[in-house]
């Protein structure tokens, strides 16, 4: 999946690779005028998972509340009656590791916050996903993961901490907080035809096109005749709003809700692509610059941008990067999870986060700590995805899903950030 940063501060170009990711801005609402249910669920367990709620222990963790608890956490195990836990820690500690930008220094289980609360069985499809495509290391390690997709939480708990050494992440200076940012995957109303009320096209990758390779610009699409008839008949479909197509280009992913000249309507979703080989540069930016807004949330551009139709290609313009989608059938395997991510898998909403690579590998399991306005949060997710913007060895993008509660809290994350990774043991 590939979007770019839309930061009101930071105008810095997109990495080369072809997964981008961008911070939903907060402020700013999708406009939705159609509503299914099962879209905006999000994925469920493969098979229920026996669960045990004692007492927790006196010198854990204070339970940290996700954004949907009215109460208190119970514990998903019993980590004092744990054999494993207590093998796990009276282990000698393996020495540090260094990985790109970050420094991997080895803790034991008892020092993860919040170790014992998560519900791993809602992490283990995001698992199983990763397991299509392993990390380097973990091909024994996911044969394990699929027979344990029926384990209790005691089972899966106390085979984590077996079989994985928890790492702590920071930087080559020592620093192990971060920032956790939120994306998501936009849903849209489109047509396949064009309209005067869907007038904007988003189109697949003409047959010029070359990955890597500088083509037409944002503006030269949009006035140059050669450009033109180098995109005619590549609409794939039409959106009513030049602002729309800029987020879907930005996120790089969506879904779209297209009315079919029939009228019948379906359900696609669009991913990314490529795109013309320019940089990527921050319209938020550009306005703020001209002291044409004074926040930088889509809110405010789209405000702006009512209020002045005219210069509405002026501002698009500033943005030179033009992305190509392809069309992608939803079944409703697909609908439960999200867009490919870099790592070649589905992302699944609350457990799949970006990374940067040089830092943590694809495919690792990483407990995560963070808390702040938006959300609180102590769980395993896994490492699926890369973006432009997230660079640093504490630095994670969280994929909260589609919809409006996943915009919602998308756009609300940005906030402190703790990681662990959890490595195989003797490797």
């Amino acid at each position: 999946m590939v979007h770019q940063m839309m930061n009101n501060s930071n105008n810095s170009a997109p990495s080369a690779s072809s997964n981008n990711k961008i911070m939903a801005s907060p402020g700013w609402r999708p406009r939705l005028d159609w509503r299914s249910a099962g879209l905006t669920a999000i994925v469920g367990m493969l098979a229920a998972c026996s669960t045990v709620e004692p007492p927790r222990r006196a010198d854990s963790p204070v339970p940290m509340a996700r954004p949907a608890d009215t109460g208190p956490r119970t514990a998903a195990v019993t980590p004092e009656r744990s054999a494993a836990w207590q093998w796990a820690d009276s282990q000698p500690l393996p020495g540090p590791l260094t990985r790109g930008k970050s420094v991997w220094t080895p803790a034991r289980w008892s020092e993860l916050p919040g170790w014992g609360y998560d519900e791993l069985h809602e992490a283990w499809n995001a698992w199983l996903r990763s397991c299509e495509r392993p990390a380097p290391g973990f091909a024994g390690i996911c044969a394990e993961v699929r027979q344990l997709t029926l384990g209790s939480a005691q089972e899966q708990h106390d085979w984590l901490m077996r079989r994985l050494q928890p790492y702590r992440l920071s930087t080559p200076a020592g620093e192990g907080k971060g920032l956790l940012t939120g994306y998501y995957e936009p849903m849209m109303n489109a047509s396949r035809t064009p309209s005067a009320a869907f007038a904007v096209p988003l189109h697949r990758p003409p047959p010029s096109f070359r990955a890597g390779a500088i083509w037409y610009s944002r503006q030269d699409i949009a006035t140059q005749p050669q450009a033109q008839a180098a995109l005619r008949g590549q609409e794939i479909a039409w959106l009513a709003d030049p602002v729309d197509a800029l987020m879907l280009q930005i996120q790089g992913s969506g879904r779209l809700h297209i009315s079919e000249p029939d009228g019948s309507q379906r359900l696609v979703r669009l991913a990314y692509a490529g795109n013309n080989g320019h940089p990527y540069q921050s319209v938020a930016r550009w306005l703020l610059d001209r002291k044409l807004i004074s926040s930088g949330s889509w809110e405010a551009i789209r405000a702006w941008a009512q209020q002045n139709p005219g210069r509405v290609q002026e501002m698009l313009a500033a943005n030179p990067r033009y992305v190509f989608f392809r069309e992608e059938p939803l079944s409703d395997l697909d609908a439960r999870f999200g867009p490919r991510g870099a790592q070649g898998v589905a992302l699944t909403p609350g457990r799949s986060i970006a990374v940067d690579r040089d830092s943590i590998p694809y495919g690792t399991p990483v407990w995560l700590r963070s808390a702040g306005p938006a959300a609180q949060f102590e769980k395993l997710v896994l490492a699926q995805d890369t973006g432009s913007a997230i660079i640093g060895a504490v630095r994670a993008d969280y994929f909260t899903g589609w919809g409006d509660e996943a915009y919602t809290l998308a756009a609300g994350l940005k906030q402190p950030l703790e990681l662990w990774a959890l490595w195989p043991r003797g490797q």
